[in-house]
């Protein structure tokens, strides 16, 4: 009998995670996760703060950027530009959501 072990993070828009939190949930580095910052990919609550903390959402955009990296070969520029483009998709595709909820809907 062979057991499956899976992992699962439970996202809250209020929460909130550390730079080393970050980087064990997502596989990057600490090192990558200041790059993709300093390109501005990923967003500290605080970047003044002395010890950075992000909200709980960037978990996704550091996991996806972690299968960019290793699926695609991406240096930091490209994993930056790739989440930005990401990002870009995702909002357009919730204005579309929304703009289709105010259509009034036509009978079968």
């Amino acid at each position: 009998m062979q057991i499956e072990h899976t992992e699962a993070v439970w996202l809250d828009e209020r929460g909130e995670i550390t730079l080393i939190e970050l980087a064990e949930c997502s596989g990057l580095t600490e090192s990558e996760l200041r790059d993709l910052v300093d390109l501005g990919a990923l967003a500290p609550l605080d970047p003044e703060a002395p010890q950075w903390s992000f909200a709980a959402r960037c978990i996704s955009s550091a996991r996806a950027a972690r299968r960019l990296r290793s699926d695609f070969e991406l240096d930091s520029h490209g994993l930056a530009l790739v989440l930005s483009l990401l990002e870009r998709v995702q909002e357009l595709e919730a204005s579309l959501q929304r703009l289709s909820a105010r259509l009034p809907r036509m009978p079968k």
